[in-house]
């Protein structure tokens, strides 16, 4: 059985620092790209979104990395849990609001009409990765881990 765990843990973790650093390089040298999605969502002013362009992709980046080489894996994710649990808020506001947007989650490639998100998809994928970064916390792999308290 502790194998077991252990494989669903590695899995957890090590899927969670690709999800992270494949949404954060994605976003790298797209900023006016990332403006636009973070101003469809109504929620911040287009000078914040575009602070927010600058700061999401590297914060993603940085956290995935964290949780490859296994740094502060319980901490870093929580921060991660936070975050999902903030862009699945934003994500659900947008919907409950009837806004056609592109969540500018992994594809950056401007907006259009054929790019609104499936917002039952988009919210079940972040309640999975919740899922893996909840086992994450609760039980982390440690195997590889450069400091994993």
């Amino acid at each position: 059985m502790r194998k077991f765990l252990d494989v669903i843990s590695a899995i957890a973790r090590f899927y969670m620092a690709y999800v992270w650093i494949h949404a954060g390089t994605a976003k790298l040298g797209n900023h006016m790209e990332m403006t636009q999605a973070i101003t469809a969502y109504k929620i911040f002013t287009p000078e914040w979104s575009g602070y927010l362009a600058q700061l999401i992709g590297p914060l993603e980046l940085a956290g995935g990395v964290l949780l490859l080489l296994g740094i502060f894996l319980r901490q870093s994710s929580k921060v991660a849990a936070v975050v999902l649990v903030l862009f699945m808020v934003g994500i659900s506001q947008a919907w409950a609001r009837g806004l056609a947007i592109d969540c500018g989650c992994f594809n950056v490639q401007g907006l259009n009409d054929a790019q609104t998100m499936d917002y039952v998809k988009t919210l079940a994928r972040d309640a999975g990765y919740l899922l893996l970064t909840g086992w994450t916390i609760w039980r982390p792999f440690r195997r590889f881990a450069i400091y994993s308290k």
